[in-house]
């Protein structure tokens, strides 16, 4: 299944927009991000993989691919670790993620899932 979560960034003094998507599927557990992530950005998987376990969510064993589009430009920073839990949260829960197309969600999630 595939979600997508929209976000925002900035970009020298510019914003734009930046597209998750999120899919799971089976094989081997493991999570990929792709999109330019810096080390922060990176750094989210372990943090939403352990937000989303200490808030009583599911987190899926199989492959996981979260992209981070445009592809082009570098993202940084914690941010988008909110974005990225609820894309995860929508794949695992088999949840149409259609009613976030309207919102843009920036944020960290601490450990306990705050």
């Amino acid at each position: 299944m595939l979600a997508k979560i929209y976000s925002a960034a900035v970009y020298g003094v510019d914003a734009y927009e930046v597209e998750i998507e999120v899919n799971g599927a089976g094989g081997d557990p493991n999570i990929v991000i792709v999109g330019l992530p810096d080390a922060a950005v990176k750094e989210s998987r372990d943090r939403v993989t352990t937000a989303i376990a200490n808030s009583g969510y599911y987190w899926p064993r199989g492959r996981t691919t979260i992209n981070l589009a445009p592809a082009d430009i570098k993202k940084e920073g914690p941010s988008f670790d909110l974005p990225i839990a609820l894309g995860m949260i929508a794949v695992t829960e088999n949840l149409d993620s259609s009613p976030f197309e309207n919102f843009s969600f920036v944020g960290e999630l601490a450990l306990d899932g705050s």
